[in-house]
């Protein structure tokens, strides 16, 4: 009965929910874009083109690994016992993570589940591995194993064992703690870095806390030791008041191989680079990043001394990093800057075309290290540090992961993520770089808004912009549904750099335009801080955006294309309506263009982009603007008390003193329709603003002869408190009648258009037909709504589904308002953050799990909380390139060729089965050769079909080609033999020389 009522007092006499059952309201996670909570680790895989995302263990969600490839591609990996990851490393087709509870997890990537899980004997310090191989090189701190493979042997701190991936289990060798027998007197020496040689893999080089060393794994033994002391007088990186003053050793924190494994790098606690020449253990040079020979008492010192005898930030990470040619380096430092040093970001120095070692002397190899050829810095946002880093190379994962890089990933300590050119430092956009899950943290989303629009207008949105490579190109995506609804969904994200991304969320189905558009809005209205965006409102069958600001000011942008491609930006400073058509980024050439911009004195509350060319914004002063977009021009600005007149409004859940108090009025949701008000027998342009206390205010847009419009006070209703939603519907249909160009284009024909609105507040439902009447109302019971919006199913049937404080998500008949179905949702997100969750009008909803991730659920869905990716990450065809060996002058000098198979062969034993790896590497050149093989029989068949004078004719041709190659090597021959007996005459005549004036000089004491 109560339900005939309010279908009789709201004036709507069909049933809209017919057909709307609860077992149809059945919530189903169907996406989820973000990350669940902070990042701790990245891991770049240059051949497959994947990036690797850890997080911490927080309140926000467990300690997960997310793959990241091309477009929409993304899988989410978990181990066994969900934790902290510590660090991530690609290892060929497979993920090595090191978490918080000490396990080593190895994921296979074809499959994308855990292939091995293994918990060491003690704590790993740190890892080595090389694409080439199956062992994990583990570097331990301390322990006890127990195992039947391995008889209770006792670990200690600084051993090195071997675990093989494809078998699961340790190998047989383990390296004992080398130092210990270097220096029987050291104590807790523990390990602080591994690194195999870069060419050959039978040298490791190990950094220990007090020095470093180089093992063989062919003479099983330590071949060379590094020790860094620092004589008195020698302030190093740092020197205290009295550390000068006596003889001291700084603790290394890290070691590299130069890319050609020709010297080795070591770094220490004291901000110390330390170059060392590996054939004679002697110091190259001693440097910091600012200075050099900072290990000798009249060291030189940069001109900003303050600055270089402060004391240092550690040393974050350090990249010895090689561009195409191997010998052409620089180094890429996190850390190790003076603390008073204002720049906090990463340094690069360029260190150019390494000296040949063999013809170089000593003073080249120490000017070289000590003057480097260029260095600069990579730009950070303000405020922040580098915690972590990782380079995306072009091609190869070879050189430690530091060979020929494109960009350089960065954790920042605010837990957002930067992208930077490599090695110019330039920040780069993430925006149709990277998976839109990662543009969460690039940096942190500050409000999100969603709005409908048409497939093809926008499939026909593609952004042209001036950018770079891709930098993420691998995996591939998996089969989805066609198209299920009529419009697409669009999400608009504003970030805390005031940059605004918009794109496609899908409903679980194919998404044809995937590429993201970005609008600088910090750009446009002048300043690159304080740039908080409150609200959005897309109107994307007319390609035009509206953004509102905490500092006041409304932005609006129109799709187009920029006639000033490549032009500088003009910012003149003005108030009032401006046009800021002229601050468009310059390497934009088509997208959303700055059209114009208004300057408020409060924060924007509520803003609406018609589909017409109408924009309405409320601040929170109580101003309330309109805009006509086709002059453009400005014509409503006033504050809503002056309009409707100031209002005295209170609550049974507020005091009796705060009641009696002048409250502020303001917009907090505004809508535009088109429609009949009561007692009215013709239709409108209105404007509907809901209040913070409670009103629904009406206006009407009416125009004059001269085709401009104005806008009048209709009428007035109130209700119970804060206006959260309205939704303009046709009584008859339940389709909306909000204003839009079809509806527009009949107002000229007298067209009359039935509505009634359908608004929710935090305490209640009312239905009824503008501008004033009672209509029908149905209150929440001690719980408060703080998200709704009228959705319809598949069926055409329409609900309103309403998101409560209590973690429930509730749908209502329309016009009956009874409950038809409540589901719990306090398990799947987190229910503080309602009042930002959006509900698209097709009945998917998106919620927050956390400040950096949202799920999207499905109203009408199968009831499933978790969904898997068919996303594909492994392209069989992409090859790891070929180890990089020794050179001819290494194997000249004495260096024994030692590949990758001889060290499996070490470590895993001669009774090893072959490894999966092997395995495929053999059916791979079984079909190479068969190929070979069928080329040269089908080679053979032609020449046998061939008649006997094309036989012949071959032959010749062959033989003259070889006569001509005898020739030309007996010229070269002979053209080398001179020269070489050229060069000798010169060298003999040269020593002569030397020989004479030494026995000159001697006589005469020189």
């Amino acid at each position: 009965m109560a339900q005939f009522i309010r279908a009789k007092q709201a004036g709507i006499g069909n049933d809209l929910s017919a057909g709307l059952k609860p077992e149809l309201f059945m919530l189903e996670q169907i996406a989820r874009y973000g990350i669940n909570s902070q990042i701790s680790a990245l891991a770049y895989d240059p051949v497959q083109s994947l990036l690797a995302i850890g997080t911490n263990d927080s309140q926000f969600g467990k300690g997960q690994i997310y793959i990241f490839g091309q477009k929409r591609v993304s899988v989410v990996l978990k181990s066994k016992r969900p934790s902290s990851v510590r660090s991530l490393h690609f290892c060929a087709h497979r993920l090595i993570s090191i978490d918080a509870k000490n396990d080593l997890n190895v994921f296979d990537l074809n499959t994308k589940q855990l292939e091995h899980s293994f918990a060491p004997p003690g704590r790993i310090s740190v890892i080595t591995y090389d694409p080439a191989l199956d062992y994990v090189f583990i570097a331990l701190q301390s322990g006890m194993l127990k195992d039947h493979r391995v008889l209770h042997r006792a670990y200690k701190t600084g051993d090195i064992l071997a675990y093989d991936m494809d078998r699961g289990q340790l190998a047989q060798l383990r390296i004992p703690n080398l130092w210990r027998e270097f220096n029987p007197r050291a104590k807790m020496t523990s390990i602080v870095s591994l690194s195999l040689h870069p060419r050959d893999v039978g040298s490791l080089l190990i950094g220990y806390s007090d020095g470093a060393a180089i093992y063989s794994f062919k003479q099983n033994k330590a071949i060379s030791f590094f020790v860094y002391e620092l004589d008195t007088g020698a302030l190093g990186g740092y020197a205290g008041p009295s550390s000068a003053s006596r003889t001291r050793a700084p603790k290394l924190v890290d070691a590299k191989w130069h890319p050609t494994g020709t010297f080795i790098l070591t770094a220490h606690e004291d901000g110390s680079l330390v170059f060392w020449d590996p054939k004679t253990s002697k110091i190259i040079q001693a440097r910091t990043v600012d200075s050099a020979n900072v290990n000798q008492s009249t060291g030189t010192r940069s001109l900003n001394s303050s600055s270089t005898l402060a004391p240092r930030s550690p040393f974050v990470k350090i990249a010895w990093c090689a561009k195409q040619n191997p010998d052409d380096t620089g180094l890429l430092i996190a850390g190790g800057m003076p603390s008073n040093s204002p720049d906090k970001g990463p340094i690069f120095i360029d260190l150019g075309l390494t000296p040949t070692y063999a013809t170089s002397s000593w003073q080249i190899l120490t000017d070289h290290f000590g003057n480097p050829k260029n260095q600069s810095n990579l730009i950070i946002p303000r405020n922040t540090e580098l915690i972590d880093f990782c380079l995306i190379p072009r091609t190869s994962p070879h050189f430690a992961g530091a060979y020929d890089p494109l960009a350089v990933l960065g954790i920042l300590s605010s837990g957002e993520l930067t992208i930077m050119s490599f090695p110019s430092g330039y920040p780069i956009s993430p925006t149709n770089q990277l998976h839109p899950s990662l543009s969460f943290i690039s940096p942190f989303v500050t409000s999100t808004a969603l709005a409908p629009v048409n497939p093809i207008r926008w499939l026909g949105m593609v952004e042209r912009r001036n950018h770079g490579p891709p930098l993420v190109k691998g995996g591939a995506e998996g089969k989805h549904p066609s198209m299920r609804f009529e419009d697409r969904m669009i999400i608009q994200t504003a970030h805390a750099d005031g940059v605004v991304r918009l794109w496609d969320i899908g409903h679980a189905d194919e998404i044809e335009n995937d590429e993201a558009i970005q609008v600088d809005v910090a750009g446009a209205i002048g300043r690159s801080e304080d740039v908080l965006i409150k609200c959005m409102s897309l109107s994307g069958n007319t390609g035009e955006l509206a953004v509102g600001l905490a500092s006041g000011e409304l932005a609006i942008f129109r799709w187009g294309h920029n006639s000033n491609a490549g032009a500088s930006r003009d910012i003149p400073e003005s108030l009032g309506l401006l046009d800021i058509s002229n601050r468009t980024e310059p390497d934009l050439k088509t997208g959303f263009l700055p059209l114009r911009m208004l300057v408020g004195k409060a924060p924007v509350t509520a803003i609406q982009q018609s589909e017409i060319g109408f924009v309405a914004a409320g601040f929170q002063n109580g101003i309330l603007v309109v805009i006509d977009l086709r002059g453009p021009a400005l014509i409503f600005n006033h504050s809503l008390d002056s309009t409707t007149g100031p209002t005295k409004k209170g609550t049974i859940r507020r005091t009796s003193e705060r009641s009696n108090q002048l409250r502020q009025e303001y917009a907090t949701t505004i809508e535009f329709g088109i429609m009949t008000l009561e007692d009215e027998n013709y239709s409108s342009i209105l404007l509907f603003i809901g209040t913070n206390i409670g009103r629904v205010v009406t206006f009407k847009l009416l125009p004059d002869r001269s085709g401009a419009y104005s806008v009048q006070l209709a009428g007035i209703a109130s209700l119970d408190d804060r206006v959260i939603m309205i939704a303009p519907l046709d009584p008859d249909s339940g389709n909306p009648v909000n204003a839009n160009q079809g509806a527009m284009a009949g107002l000229r024909n007298g067209s009359r258009i039935n509505g009634v609105l359908v608004v929710v507040t935090i305490t209640g439902i009312r239905i009824f037909k503008p501008a004033t009447a009672k209509g029908a109302h149905k209150s929440f019971n001690e719980v408060f709504c703080d998200s709704a919006r009228v959705v319809a199913n598949l069926d055409g049937a329409i609900g309103l589904v309403g998101l409560f404080g209590d973690g429930t998500a509730k749908t209502y008949s329309i016009p009956g308002l009874k409950e038809i179905a409540s589901t719990r949702l306090d398990h799947l997100v987190d229910t503080r953050r309602f009042p930002e969750a959006l509900i698209a009008p097709t009945g998917e909803i998106l919620a927050g799990t956390g400040p950096s991730e949202f799920v999207t659920l499905d109203a009408w869905g199968a009831g499933r909380d978790e969904t898997i990716s068919n996303d594909i990450l492994i392209n069989p065809e992409m090859v790891i390139p070929p180890r990089p060996t020794i050179s001819n002058m290494q194997w000249i000098s004495g260096t024994q060729h030692f590949t990758a198979s001889d060290l499996d062969l070490l470590v895993g034993g001669p009774n090893r089965p072959p490894s999966k790896r092997m395995i495929e590497q053999q059916r791979t050149d079984a079909r190479s050769a068969q190929q070979t093989t069928n080329q040269s029989n089908t080679s053979t068949a032609q020449q046998q079909n061939d008649g006997y004078w094309a036989a012949m004719q071959k032959q010749i041709t062959t033989r003259t080609n070889n006569i001509n190659l005898i020739g030309d090597s007996m010229d070269r021959l002979e053209e080398t033999s001179a020269n070489w007996v050229n060069s000798a005459s010169k060298f003999v005549e040269d020593q002569k020389k030397k020989a004479v004036l030494g026995m000159i000089g001697s006589k005469f004491g020189l």
